[in-house]
């Protein structure tokens, strides 16, 4: 059952953040959804965390990649932006939100959000750092995440002290030894390495739900879900999976191609006799 957060247990939050607050009402907006005012719109009136999530997000994003730019001296600017992602991305955040239990102090009004957390709780067991967009992530729950950053940053005015608090709140962090890719990005840089381009075909979506994933004109993924880039990653990483599969494709391309070859160099010849 929901606590939702009010004065009489802004002591816990804090707890739980390591951080007292001067200003209570900052705490009490970070953890207040649009919805708890039944109105799908911020106003001056009935103010949400939406301007705190926003401010949080680019305080977050500057303290993530300054501690990876001088982890990772040598690292370069692709990969810095990898693991940036990694840490700081709405999965990543939510699995934050949840580990400390701040959705049980969320003010809001959306019947559905605890029946998508406990379906974003079961979905956790099978990866339990990160799935790299294999799972639906319930994004309110990064978004009071980066509304506390926000508001501890506002209360504070000291991005040093928002490091103090949330570093350790972060945790785990992802380092280079566990940076993964997503299925898409690596499916994509395999075929790109055998000269062609996967293809995702989603025409059938309305009806099935379902994406696959083609490599010249062969299917060697499918995948089905309710959220569409989702199913289109599972796509992806089907294909992985059956990596076997997806290389005899390539090698019947490249047989396809040495035969086209050697048809051109007998015609070649006979021409020349």
């Amino acid at each position: 059952m929901e606590e939702m957060v009010s004065e009489s247990n802004l002591e816990e939050v804090e707890l739980i953040l390591g951080y007292q607050f001067k200003d209570k009402n900052l705490l009490l907006q970070a953890f207040t959804h649009v919805s708890f005012h039944d109105s799908d719109k911020y106003s001056e009136k009935h103010t949400s965390y939406e301007r705190l999530e926003l401010m949080g997000d680019s305080v977050l994003n500057l303290l993530m990649i300054r501690k990876l730019f001088f982890l990772y001296p040598k690292l370069s600017p692709g990969k810095l932006t990898y693991l940036r992602s990694d840490n700081t991305d709405n999965e990543k955040l939510a699995r934050v939100a949840f580990k400390q239990g701040l959705h049980r102090f969320l003010r809001h009004k959306k019947p559905r959000l605890e029946q998508s957390i406990q379906e974003f709780e079961k979905a956790m067991v099978d990866y339990p750092l990160h799935s790299h967009r294999l799972i639906r992530a319930p994004k309110i729950l990064a978004d009071v995440l980066e509304a506390a950053i926000g508001a501890v940053f506002i209360d504070s005015n000291s991005i040093e002290t928002v490091w103090k608090v949330f570093e350790h709140v972060l945790e785990p962090f992802i380092s280079l030894e566990k940076l993964g890719e997503n299925p898409v990005t690596t499916l994509l840089e395999i075929c790109q390495k055998n000269g062609c381009k996967p293809r995702y075909d989603t025409d059938s979506w309305d009806k099935d739900q379902t994406a696959k994933v083609y490599v010249k004109d062969c299917l060697v993924g499918k995948a089905t879900f309710g959220k569409k880039d989702i199913a289109i990653n599972r796509a992806a990483k089907d294909a992985l999976d059956n990596i076997d599969q997806t290389y005899l494709v390539f090698s019947m391309q490249e047989k396809d191609k040495k035969s086209s070859n050697e048809v051109l160099s007998e015609e070649e010849n006979n021409e020349d006799s």
